[in-house]
């Protein structure tokens, strides 16, 4: 597969509460007012949330996949090269993933995208 900005896009938007923004010189999206999710890199890439010991065994695991970039090497966020993705299911269970530790409480429950 590769993914495109329009593809994280659509993904993204799909998600309950979903509204697509532009900071720092880039789209970005957040989920009831909190970020979880960049278009870096002229849309090659995506920034997303994820729990650093996770982050760290995925960078391990497929450098070619995943890096952390260096001003975000201290926070809970991974990058992502949309051209290494296997799939749409990869990519959804990526963007979903974020959207998760970014949604409010009462969104989960509501939508049904509590914590597996």
């Amino acid at each position: 597969m590769s993914a495109t900005g329009d593809d994280v896009r659509a993904v993204a938007l799909s998600l309950p509460e979903t509204a697509e923004d532009f900071a720092w010189g880039m789209p970005i999206f957040k989920v009831a007012r909190k970020l979880f999710l960049t278009l870096p890199e002229s849309e090659t890439s995506m920034a997303v949330r994820c729990p650093i010991l996770e982050r760290d065994e995925l960078v391990r695991a497929e450098p070619t996949k995943f890096w952390i970039a260096t001003h975000e090497a201290n926070n809970a966020w991974v990058r992502v090269r949309l051209s290494a993705l296997d799939d749409r299911a990869e990519l959804e269970a990526i963007v979903l993933d974020s959207w998760k530790q970014a949604a409010p409480p009462r969104l989960l429950s509501e939508s049904g995208s509590g914590p597996q």
